[in-house]
């Protein structure tokens, strides 16, 4: 079972309704034991990171996200549910689950840029070499969440804000917004990205469907 969970932060039909148009059904739920038992573990959200994190312990659950995590269950992070995973935001200074090191930053107004940053931008398809599993990357290098999805195919975003890692191998595509940074992070069983697959018309199907298929769900 494909489970959304709900931490209050929203967007949470949207994304279920994108996962049945792949002929995939979800829960949402917040109970602690359905989400322990669920096969793909879905983590979306906008707004704040301190109210994601402020509510995610209120529900008890920042320790089941880890353990998911720990245990190998297939993870999908998705806007704030990328966020949340580095060690803290410029946001409050809040700390997040520190799954992965890094920071999250806001983008600088002296650039001349909007914020938030949203609407349709390309994403730049990184060749990582960190160990993972051997089905993880086609010949080329490129990930197989990407299949048939061209690089600088674009992607909807709504965010004020961007994950930095330290360990740049994680990093599975980059954007440009005044700066290059992350857009989708890929270690493992985790896989997240900064931009809206749901949102994201066809590419965004797409995507969920690699991501559903290469984990078997």
């Amino acid at each position: 079972m494909i489970t959304i969970i709900d931490c209050g932060m929203g967007n949470l039909r949207s994304v279920a309704k994108a996962f049945e148009h792949i002929g995939k059904k979800t829960i949402i739920t917040s109970d602690r034991k359905k989400i322990l038992k669920s096969s793909l573990v879905v983590l979306p959200g906008v707004g704040s990171f301190t109210a994601a994190m402020t509510n995610l312990k209120k529900l008890n659950l920042t320790e089941t996200v880890k353990n998911i995590i720990t245990v190998g269950k297939p993870f999908l992070g998705l806007c704030l549910g990328l966020q949340i995973l580095f060690e803290k935001s410029e946001e409050g200074n809040c700390l997040g689950l520190g799954i992965f090191h890094g920071k999250v930053r806001k983008f600088s107004y002296k650039r001349n840029l909007k914020i938030p940053h949203m609407g349709w931008n390309n994403i730049k398809l990184q060749i990582t070499n960190y160990p993972s599993t051997l089905m993880s990357h086609d010949r080329t290098g490129k990930l197989q969440i990407f299949k048939d999805i061209p690089d600088n195919s674009f992607f909807y975003f709504v965010h004020s804000y961007y994950v930095e890692p330290k360990d740049k191998k994680i990093i599975a595509t980059t954007t440009n917004y005044g700066i290059n940074f992350a857009s989708s992070v890929f270690y493992k069983n985790i896989f997240a990205t900064q931009f809206h697959p749901e949102k994201s018309q066809k590419n965004g199907l797409k995507l969920l469907k690699n991501y559903v298929d290469y984990t078997g769900n």
